[in-house]
């Protein structure tokens, strides 16, 4: 059981680990949950520790590495605050977005227009774009902790930077999740996964649906 400040470090570790590799410095943590003191975010990285959902990696300074994620969608109906046995608090406010169906290398562009479901997903991932989740097909991306099986966060957008995790559609036919990176007149979609090739084409071939932002995962 998080609370909800808990549950929104996580998620911003999480996310910064996913969009750059690195993990956020205590004052990055510290200005995005709008605490006073780093003493704040050392009380939280504790807690989140202790609970198995991160663990600090040996002998690397700022290096914290996200082991599991709470089952968002199944979330208690009452998170208890975090210091001295405070009064409960309501559970983070959610917003519900298109499901689009399962994405992998060579997903046909008509995957990412199916609007039948739909998933929760916490206010504090998303800020005021739009919005729309993906189901993981295959372990390309498995280098940065994506899986088969996860959800991913996507905001809509057709510009991303090099670096960037995107939703990249090739020939207007073709879906795949990869890192962008720029090349000359080229686009690399990069995977996170020595067993696959990256590929490398024309950048008029390729148009940018989207940037990752967040990621889900349900334990059994």
């Amino acid at each position: 059981m998080l609370t909800a400040k808990q549950q929104q470090l996580l998620m911003f570790i999480n996310d910064r680990l996913l969009n750059s590799g690195v993990s956020p410095s205590f004052d990055e943590m510290k200005d995005a949950l709008g605490l006073k003191s780093k003493s704040g975010v050392h009380r939280l990285i504790n807690a989140l520790e202790e609970r198995g959902f991160i663990r600090r990696m040996a002998n690397r300074a700022r290096a914290l590495e996200i082991v599991k994620m709470p089952e968002i969608q199944a979330a208690p109906t009452n998170l208890v605050s975090g210091a001295f046995g405070q009064a409960s608090a309501p559970p983070p406010e959610t917003v519900d977005i298109p499901l689009h169906g399962r994405i992998a290398a060579g997903t046909p562009i008509e995957a990412l227009e199916q609007r039948d479901s739909f998933v929760a997903i916490p206010q504090t991932m998303l800020g005021r774009g739009d919005y729309f989740a993906l189901e993981i097909s295959g372990d390309s991306m498995i280098g940065l902790g994506i899986l088969d099986g996860d959800t991913v966060v996507i905001e809509s957008g057709k510009t991303a930077r090099d670096g960037d995790v995107v939703v990249a559609l090739v020939d207007r036919e073709e879906a795949t999740l990869k890192t962008l990176q720029h090349n000359g007149q080229n686009i690399e979609l990069v995977p996170a996964n020595p067993d696959h090739q990256t590929q490398v084409l024309d950048a008029q071939r390729v148009e940018v649906q989207g940037r990752l932002v967040g990621l889900m995962r349900r334990y059994h």
